[in-house]
């Protein structure tokens, strides 16, 4: 990766909606090695994809939590259950297995407390849990999806 491929990955973390004759007269490119660049970097999965942000209060998910978990069990089958189950479950949109005193964090994005709570019931039905902890974010201070390349 040389430091045009940074160029455009930065651009496209920014805006991917840019046309590529933009993003390509951003970073000093003519557009067709820009494209080739583009399409270079999806087939070697630097960009996974390209997708559209949105305002979660604009769309009426004002409520974002972040939940730790503590395992019921530490088995393959466990592990293969729950992580199955919290997969499905939409509200969850970023999901990770943890090092620590807290086996896995979800970051959840909720209407209110009571679809929360609908959602908890559900979390807790999945696999056996030994912990639940549920921390309730009073305001976004940042918020961004840029890798610093």
């Amino acid at each position: 990766m040389d430091d045009f491929d940074r160029k455009i990955l930065k651009e496209l973390q920014e805006d991917a909606g840019l046309t590529i004759a933009e993003v390509a007269r951003r970073v000093g490119l003519s557009a067709s090695p820009c494209w080739k660049r583009v399409q270079r970097l999806e087939q070697e999965g630097i960009i996974e994809r390209r997708v559209t942000l949105l305002n979660p209060d604009a769309v009426g998910y004002g409520l974002t939590v972040f939940v730790d978990v503590r395992a019921g069990e530490h088995t393959p089958a466990w592990l293969e259950r729950f992580a199955t189950e919290v997969s499905r479950m939409p509200e969850v949109v970023e999901f990770y297995r943890m090092s620590g005193d807290v086996d896995y964090m979800l970051k959840v994005v909720a209407p209110d407390i009571r679809s929360y709570d609908a959602f908890y019931k559900r979390l807790i039905s999945a696999a056996p849990l030994s912990q639940v902890t549920s921390r309730f974010a009073m305001e976004t201070i940042k918020r961004s999806t840029a890798l610093p390349i």
